[in-house]
């Protein structure tokens, strides 16, 4: 999928998707959502209704290489588990933490003046 898509778009998308499914063995299609870069509201509602389509059909839509601000927008619509990602892909590369070296003489010294617990 290629964004930006658009509401009218939406019935579009689903047709072509009915025609790619009708006849076939149910099962899972993968959507490769990584063109999303900008997602918003009509774009969680185009995956929805592209979802349902699919149930009809006896299949199931997964995502492929969504990016993280769709899927927030996926949680925030309650959709996550309604468009589920590809397996595997859960959990996106991140960064490290630095190695750093321990600071030496950096404890927690007791002053003389606090009371003893």
């Amino acid at each position: 999928m290629a964004g930006p898509l658009t509401r009218a778009g939406i019935p579009e998308l689903c047709a072509c998707l009915r025609d790619r499914l009708h006849g076939g063995e149910p099962g899972w299609v993968t959507c490769d959502v990584a063109a999303l870069t900008d997602p918003d509201a009509v774009t969680v509602e185009a995956l929805a209704r592209l979802q349902l389509t699919a149930r009809r059909l006896g299949s199931r839509i997964r995502l492929r290489n969504a990016g993280g601000r769709l899927r927030g927008l996926l949680a925030l619509a309650g959709l996550r588990d309604v468009l589920p990602l590809e397996p595997g892909l859960r959990l996106q590369p991140g960064r490290q933490a630095e190695q750093r070296k321990q600071v030496r003489g950096v404890e927690e010294r007791v002053d003389p003046g606090d009371p003893v617990p």
